[in-house]
């Protein structure tokens, strides 16, 4: 029997800005289906590494194969299909404040598809369904919790049923209960749609609540990759101390000329 490939196959992904190195070479693979969660401390990458998945900033080397196909040096109107079949969801949600909920949900319809007024008004309340979200169509995003503005976001990158969801920090500036909220629904939509999902968090308990696998990026590249329960038994220190919850050491090289 012939093997299913990855949807997301990368190799010696590069990407620096100016002087700084972010990604030095970094090697994954995202399977059909699964939830992989990239895990590492703030300015540690793990945000570049989406935009690169889609193509929102280019590599300086490296490839980045979708379903087979490269993508990488890709011009932005061959990025399109891409992007219609890979959606991400930006930390605040970036909804349109100058749209209702409804227009929001709307936009990537009317833009993408040729709907009548009607269907599209019926996949947006399908949407909002979707997210616990019912009867909020005239609500403006400035009504609306840090919570219920993700889900809304949710609901606008399902529109076009994406395969592939990328979820850059979904919890963060959120309560633990609306954090748990949004770690079911992650794990609810992607049963219920068979969504390949790629999420990148300092969270654990979000982690926890969703990842098939997590990875842990640090200086560039991946230090661990497998399942939680092999990396808390991981003798990687730097990887117990994340795990932990407990600061870096200071460096001394660091501190001595910090002003």
């Amino acid at each position: 029997m012939p093997i299913t490939p990855p949807l997301f196959d990368i190799r010696g992904l590069c990407k620096s800005y100016g002087a700084r190195v972010v990604l030095a070479g970094l090697d994954f693979t995202v399977e059909r289906g699964e939830c992989l969660v990239i895990l590492g401390r703030s300015g540690s990458g793990k945000s570049v590494t989406l935009r690169l998945l889609v193509g929102l900033d280019p590599p300086d080397s490296g490839s980045i194969r979708f379903d087979g196909g490269e993508i990488a040096g890709l011009s932005e109107r061959e990025l399109l299909p891409i992007r219609r079949r890979v959606a991400m969801l930006f930390q605040g949600g970036a909804l349109f404040d100058s749209m209702n909920v409804f227009d929001n949900l709307a936009f990537p319809l009317r833009e993408h598809r040729t709907l009548a007024e009607s269907a599209v008004a019926e996949r947006v309340a399908q949407l909002l369904e979707l997210v616990r979200l019912p009867g909020i169509e005239e609500k403006s995003p400035a009504d609306l919790s840090g919570g219920m503005k993700k889900r809304v976001a949710l609901a606008r990158a399902l529109a076009l049923e994406p395969e592939a969801l990328l979820f850059d920090e979904p919890t963060t500036g959120l309560d633990p209960v609306s954090s748990a909220s949004i770690a079911r629904l992650i794990r609810e939509t992607r049963e219920r749609l068979h969504t390949t999902v790629v999420v990148v968090t300092h969270d654990l308990a979000l982690a926890r609540g969703i990842a098939d696998r997590v990875a842990f990026l640090d200086g560039g590249r991946f230090r661990f990759l497998g399942t939680l329960a092999e990396a808390e038994v991981s003798v990687d220190p730097l990887l117990a101390d994340f795990l932990a919850g407990r600061e870096e050491p200071v460096d001394v090289t660091e501190s001595i000329h910090r002003p």
